[in-house]
Formats: C-alpha cells, sequence, structure tokens
C-alpha cells in the first residue's frame, strides 16, 4: 500500500518497468486512466486510484528484482529481434520478460547487462549525473599506438556527438588488449572512438557495471542480485 501520494509516472515506472520518460508518452498518449478517465501529465496517484494501462489495471502492490545476464555476442537488447538477429530476452524465462535493460550492449557486444521492473534503479545506474563506472575488456585489429592511448586518456577524441575521453589500461602482452573505462553510455561510444584513430574494435566485452562484476557467470546465463 502507497502511504502517500506518488507521481503518476513514478507509479507507472516502478510497476510496469519503464523508464520515467516512456511512462510520459504512455500517459500523453492515452493509454493510462485514473478512475476510468484520461490521465494528465503530473497526475499523482494514492492508495485508492484506480490506474489502468492499455485497459489493464495495474497492481499497487509490486516486487522489485534485479538480474545480472552475461548477453553472448549476436544477440541484442530489444524486445523485438531485428531481422534474423534474436533478442537477449528469447534466453530468459517467461517471468523475465517484461523487465527493461538497463543500458545496451550491441549485437557484437557481449558481458555484463542487467535487467530489472524497477524504473528508478534502471534511472539511476543510466543517467549521467549518477556517475556510474563501467568497465570493458576491448579487444583491437592492430596494436594501439602509445600517442593515440594518450589522447584518448588525456585530450578525449572530436565525434559527432562530442568529445569522447576514457580510461585504456593496457591488460596482457602486446598493445592489442586494452580494459576501458568509463562513466558515459553513447550509442557504440567505444567503437566508434578507437575507429576515429583508425582502428577496429575486434572484441567488446563488459567486465563492470557499477558496483556489479559479471564474476563467473557464464555466457547466456543470469543471476539474481540484490540492489545497491
Amino acid at each position: 500500500m502507497q502511504p502517500q501520494s506518488i507521481r503518476l509516472n513514478k507509479f507507472l515506472a516502478e510497476r510496469l518497468g519503464l523508464s520515467r520518460r516512456e511512462a510520459d508518452a504512455a500517459i500523453a498518449s492515452g493509454k493510462v486512466l485514473i478512475n476510468g478517465k484520461p490521465a494528465a501529465l503530473g497526475a499523482r496517484v494514492d492508495k485508492d486510484t484506480e490506474v489502468c494501462y492499455n485497459k489493464k489495471v495495474v497492481p499497487h502492490e509490486v516486487g522489485f528484482s534485479y538480474i545480472a545476464f552475461n548477453k553472448p555476442v549476436g544477440y541484442v537488447c530489444s524486445r523485438r529481434a531485428q531481422g534474423e538477429t534474436p533478442t537477449l530476452y528469447s534466453l530468459l524465462p517467461a517471468d523475465f520478460q517484461k523487465f527493461k535493460t538497463v543500458g545496451r550492449l550491441d549485437k557484437d557486444s557481449s558481458g555484463l547487462i542487467l535487467l530489472t521492473n524497477d524504473g528508478d534503479f534502471a534511472f539511476e545506474m543510466t543517467h549521467p549525473k549518477f556517475y556510474k563506472e563501467k568497465v570493458y575488456e576491448v579487444e583491437l585489429d592492430r596494436e594501439l599506438e602509445p600517442l593515440h592511448q594518450q589522447m584518448i586518456a588525456d585530450f578525449g577524441v572530436e565525434l559527432e556527438d562530442g568529445t569522447s575521453k576514457f580510461a585504456v589500461v593496457r591488460s596482457g602482452e602486446g598493445r592489442k588488449n586494452f580494459q576501458v573505462i568509463l562513466n558515459e553510455g553513447r550509442n557504440r561510444q567505444i567503437r566508434r572512438t578507437f575507429a576515429a584513430l583508425g582502428y577496429r574494435v575486434v572484441k567488446l566485452h563488459r567486465i563492470q557495471f557499477g558496483r556489479y562484476q559479471l564474476a563467473g557467470l557464464e555466457p547466456g546465463k543470469y543471476e539474481e542480485v540484490k540492489k545497491y
């Protein structure tokens, strides 16, 4: 039971696994009713309010769950397959089909993906103001020149959506394998940054997201984790 009224978009985010923005879009489109009438942006609800989404009543009581999943290469993070490329949801049981991915990894990348039905958690893990560190294992198609390594870390590389700057730390022998540590989450940022300098990323594997680590989780497997 809700002890007091809360904003409608927060209510929907917590119960449907939506982001606040997605909840607002649903409200604006007329998909949400409050006590049988179309809801307005900024509306508030309490324990006695009946809320319907897509003609179904949204329960007030909800339990949150959090999953760490090791995404294999060759799967997309969307709920729908893209052409012949399957979605990671095809590897998860029915109980998790409505969970939202916390951020994304592209089809050619692998590693740690978090999923949840807690919209606030997803927001706090992905919004830049919360400063969540992400760590990736990266392999390049050729050896990285020391000057380029310093350039990325100290000055950044100019991309079409702004300067890209992150830590690049050698991993193992040679100069093809590195750990990349960044706090942003722009679309394909690591791949685009190295491509701008003439390199191709042949492996991109996330091993850490905030306080969550992949540890010994096998590809295609998941485990329930606690909220930090």
